[in-house]
């Protein structure tokens, strides 16, 4: 909801916004400092057959589920767009993701990379942001220090990255994790200019001129 000359300006509906990069450059840590501060965002939780991590909490960082119970999701058409990604499934509910926009509000996603892609096919005026990692010294780092994963999945993650930076030119928007406080504000400010581009209010801002003469 945007003020023009004591006037308001509606999106008739809401943006989707992607956040995607590789496994350990720090989507979840910089997705959650978002939504600690105050912001009109929507998140939508994602899917996944992976295990939960230690300190992760069902419904709040991910849906969990069985093998069997998301490849049923699929056969249903009730995903938005899903990818196996080191043996397990991501994927993130369709109708949550629709109807929200629908209702004018703006969705954000935290999700893989493959995922981004088939969700550009379907939603292509979604804004499309890549968090990309300092160095892959430092994403090699990051990923060891979680603790969780043995060194033949480290490198499966290392080498997948690497090619999941070559879809970089995929995206709308590229944000180095360098500092997390620095890559938020980065990403607010994207969130904000987006809602200011002429073609997203242009059919408001023309009826209000129309309204303003009658």
């Amino acid at each position: 909801m945007y003020h023009l000359g004591g006037n308001v300006l509606n999106d008739e509906k809401g943006i989707l916004f992607i956040l995607s990069g590789p496994s350990g450059v720090g989507k979840g840590t910089v997705r959650k400092k978002i939504f600690e501060q105050a912001t009109d965002l929507k998140y939508s939780i994602s899917m996944t057959t992976r295990s939960k991590r230690p300190g992760e909490i069902d419904g709040v960082d991910y849906f969990y589920k069985t093998r069997e119970e998301f490849e049923k999701l699929i056969e249903q058409n009730k995903l938005l767009e899903y990818a196996q990604y080191v043996n397990n499934y991501y994927g993130t509910p369709r109708d949550y993701v629709e109807d929200t926009l629908e209702a004018g509000h703006d969705v954000f996603l935290e999700i893989e990379v493959q995922g981004a892609m088939q969700v550009k096919e379907s939603f292509p005026e979604g804004v499309f942001i890549f968090l990309f990692p300092p160095s892959l010294e430092e994403l090699k780092n990051r990923i060891t220090s979680r603790g969780t994963e043995s060194n033949e999945l480290v490198l499966n993650r290392l080498k997948e990255a690497r090619k999941e930076i070559e879809m970089m030119d995929s995206y709308d928007y590229v944000v180095v994790n360098d500092h997390v406080d620095l890559a938020v504000a980065k990403i607010q400010s994207i969130i904000q200019s987006e809602h200011c581009k002429r073609e997203r209010i242009e059919k408001q801002y023309k009826k209000i001129l129309e309204d303003e003469l009658t």
